[in-house]
Parts: structure tokens; C-alpha cells; sequence
């Protein structure tokens, strides 16, 4: 059985949780599946809005999703969990892969 088959069968026996739902996230990215990741790591952030890392690796599945408006809004809701958290690196993460999206926006 493979992490991610752990992690669903986890869930299906009601076992949720922010860290369940944030390592379901990461294992559907490894697996190519960014809209599945996308709707774990939402129901992440949901259940832990202060937990910086769900909102890196969302704007990760979004952007991956080509939701580059999506993945800029988690990145900036990110950055604020970060420094209200003094969490430097994740803010330093999170702020350079914003410029770049915001760069791609503004090129069209």
C-alpha cells in the first residue's frame, strides 16, 4: 500500500486533521494530481488557517493548476500567517514565488 493510499484510508475511517489533509495535499502533488492536492490542502488551511506550510503548498497545487490568480491569494495569505508567526523562511519562500506569478500576470 503506498502513502498515499495510508493517508486516504486514514481519512475515509474519520481520522481528519490539518496535518492529515496537508501530508494528502503533498503526496498528490508527488503523484502529478495538483487538483486533488488543491482540495486537501484548502480543507488544510480551513482547519488551520496558521499553519504557513498549507498555504505554500497550496499556492504550490494551485499554481501548478494554472490557477495563478488562486496560487498569488494563497501566497499573500501565506505570507501574512508567516510573519504573524516570525516564520522568516517561509516568508522569504512564499514572497519570491508571488513576484514570479505576479510577473506572469502582468506579462498576460
Amino acid at each position: 500500500m503506498t502513502t498515499l493510499e495510508n493517508f486516504e484510508r486514514m481519512l475515509a475511517q474519520g481520522r481528519d486533521g490539518a496535518l492529515l489533509r496537508y501530508s494528502l495535499g503533498a503526496e498528490y502533488l508527488k503523484a502529478d494530481n495538483p487538483c486533488n492536492a488543491v482540495l486537501h490542502l484548502r480543507e488544510a488551511v480551513r482547519q488551520d488557517p496558521n499553519h504557513s506550510a498549507s498555504w505554500k503548498l497550496l499556492g504550490r497545487a494551485l499554481n501548478e493548476s494554472s490557477d495563478l490568480e488562486g496560487a498569488l491569494a494563497a501566497w499573500r495569505q501565506g505570507i501574512a500567517v508567516a510573519e504573524a508567526r516570525g516564520d522568516i523562511q517561509a516568508v522569504k519562500e512564499m514572497t519570491v514565488f508571488a513576484r514570479r506569478v505576479e510577473k506572469r500576470l502582468a506579462e498576460g
